[in-house]
This record gives C-alpha cells, structure tokens and sequence, in this order.
C-alpha cells in the first residue's frame, strides 16, 4: 500500500489525509512556533507565527490551517520565514503593555513606559509571567525589536472583580484561544470576541465582569492564554524566581480522578494545572475547585494534635487519649439511644480514599447510613 509522504525541514514524514502540517510537525516532534492554535479546535490562523514555507509557493501558509498533500516538501525556518516571523512577532509585542522583550526606546521613554506599566498592574513588580510567557520567548528567540510601540495604548482597565481570575486587556494579543477554551472545549460560552470593527476586546455577556457573567471560574482560560492577559489572582508569580517542583497527581475533590499536575515552591502548593490535554479522565481541563481550590493544604488553621475538652477548655492530647475518649463516646450515645442517633461529615477536602473508609466506618461500625459531606473549596 503507497504511503502519503511529505518532506518537513528534510525529513521525510507520513501522514494520515486531512492532517495539518502543525499536527504532521508536532506528532514528530518538529517544532513550529505558534500562539493562537488550540488543539482539538479549530484553526483561528490570528497570530500569524506558524507560517512556512512550502517549495514552489510564492506565499507563506498557516501550518495549523493547511493541510498536507502527497510530496510537499516544507521549510519552518527559512530566512523567509524568519523575516515574517519577526515581523508578526514584533506586532504583537506593539499591541500593548508588553514590557519584557528587546526595546529601541531611548532611557527616558523605556523609563515612562515601565513606570506606566507597574501603574496599570497595580504592582511594584514585573509582568506577573514574565519568564513564563510564550510571547516573550519567542521575541528573545527570534531576536524581535521593537520599534514605535505605542505608550500604554490599550483602553480597557484591568478587570479584578472576582475572586480567581485577572483580566489585564492590555496585554491580550486577540489570540483567540482562552475563546476557543471556553466555547470549544469546556462548552461554556461566557466569553466571546467584541468590538470587531474598532479596539477589539475579549468580552463576557454584555461586556460585563467575569463574575456577572455565565463564567464559571474553571481556569481554563487562564492555562491556554499565552502571555499576561489572563492570570490567577494568587500570590504564585510573585514567587516567579522560587525554584518550583512539579508534581503529578490525582484530583481529591469528586470521583472522576481528574490528573492535576501541583507546582510546589517550598513544600507549599502555589499553582494547579490539568495535566496533558491527552490523558483521561479530564484531558487537561479542571473545574474551579481542582484548580483553584488547595490553599487550604498549607492553612496555618489546620489541626496538627489532636484536642480534647477538659474542664470546659480544648487542650492537647495524645492519639491514643483521644481515640479512646471518641471510641468511648460513640459507644455510649449508640447504646443509649440507637446507632441512628449518630452521623458522620466527611469533607471534600480529603482524599477519595479517605472517604470511602468513613462510609465503611459509619456503615459497618456505628450501623447507620448518616453520612454526608461538605463539598466547600
């Protein structure tokens, strides 16, 4: 049986009919820089960073858009390519408060354009991604300079009307993806593109804050967006330079085993990821509570000894004391007035596991089916 060939950079490649370039590239682990492709969505083709060369063709192609066909033999990097690269690149790093990459300004404009920046952030600190921000590597990577761009040239106020997610639109580049997230692939459809025809801007309903809108604080759109524009209102960046250890895990919060991936700075849990946009159960997407519920893990509020009362007055005690006072107790209300007089709260907070031994518990050992819990971040 004849195989579909196609040559990318030299290397001769198969693929299947109706594959991409992007994908053809990236199953075989050639890299094709891009800012606005959503896998498992439709390509948007607004960055224009994935554009190559295809032999033959006089104009560069969207890789994320165009699909492969029998002996096309393709470049990613060719002079020509890295000269529209850093063009495109360099238009976007103009569209806002990108204050991180190569600037022509002279010291007196660098200086006004940082101050006016650390004004509209509402920090004495850098771009809360800076060193995280794919925009920004790309720049250094492509050796962008930047040349007239504007002075704080964006008209939206940063939005921080609710409890989990910044929106500083002065640092959105209309990539399209956190949209693409929301409608495509959580099916939320809380935000969507507004103001087409003049000063473009990512909108909830109406234009309103996150928090009045159908938004349901999921994250996801915080873990797709490329660059600043979309950040946890959490302290994690400001511990950016913090050597951070990441850490697969399992999901504690419900049933369905969604894999989270912890990033750790100094044994305390400061960010939350869905892991790989390939591995089930959640393919990378996490609600509210997986995502943004765990600073109760390092809560200085937490229990470490166990407490009794005595004498009116909850005092330290040892595991076995106090195991033996609660054994002792639930013997004796279940005797005097009936196992159902007792029930059990579990919590969401612990594991499934854990859980699933107090049913057991109160079940088979205090015979009764009382049991609930509170599902609480």
């Amino acid at each position: 049986m004849e195989q579909n060939i196609i040559t990318i950079n030299e290397n001769e490649l198969t693929f299947e009919p109706g594959e991409t370039i992007l994908e053809i590239a990236q199953r075989n682990k050639i890299d094709i820089p891009t800012l606005c492709h959503l896998k498992n969505t439709i390509p948007t083709t607004t960055c224009k960073i994935c554009l190559v060369e295809i032999k033959g063709e006089s104009e560069l192609v969207e890789s994320c858009a165009t699909k492969a066909k029998q002996d096309m033999i393709i470049f990613t990097e060719s002079s020509k390519v890295i000269k529209v690269r850093q063009k495109n690149i360099s238009r976007l790093l103009a569209s806002g408060n990108h204050n991180c990459a190569i600037r022509d300004f002279d010291t007196m404009d660098w200086t006004s354009f940082q101050m006016d920046v650390l004004k509209s952030d509402g920090k004495d600190d850098l771009c809360p991604v800076w060193g995280d921000c794919e925009l920004q590597d790309l720049a250094y990577r492509y050796q962008v300079k930047t040349r007239g761009m504007p002075l704080n040239g964006c008209k939206y106020e940063t939005e921080r009307a609710n409890p989990f997610i910044i929106r500083d639109f002065s640092r959105c580049i209309l990539c399209g993806r956190c949209v693409k997230a929301c409608k495509v692939i959580l099916v939320n459809n809380a935000i969507e593109f507004g103001y087409n025809d003049e000063d473009p801007k990512i909108i909830a309903r109406d234009d309103a804050p996150l928090k009045d809108s159908d938004c349901v604080f999921c994250g996801e759109c915080i873990q797709v967006c490329p660059v600043g524009a979309l950040v946890p209102d959490k302290a994690y960046r400001d511990g950016r330079f913090t050597d951070t250890k990441k850490v697969r895990t399992t999901c504690s919060f419900c049933g369905v085993g969604c894999q989270i991936d912890l990033f750790v700075q100094d044994n305390k849990i400061v960010k939350i990821d869905g892991a790989d946009s390939d591995l089930p159960p959640n393919n990378g997407s996490l609600c509210v509570k997986g995502r943004f519920g765990y600073e109760f893990v390092a809560s200085s509020e937490r229990l470490t000894k166990p407490l009794i009362k005595k004498d009116g007055k909850q005092v330290e005690a040892s595991w076995d004391e106090a195991l033996d006072l609660v054994a002792q107790k639930f013997s004796s209300i279940k005797e005097e007035f009936g196992p159902d007089s007792q029930g059990v709260f579990t919590s969401a907070r612990i594991t499934n596991e854990d859980n699933y031994v107090a049913q057991k518990f109160t079940r088979a050992v205090l015979k009764t089916n009382n049991i609930d819990h509170c599902a609480r971040l």
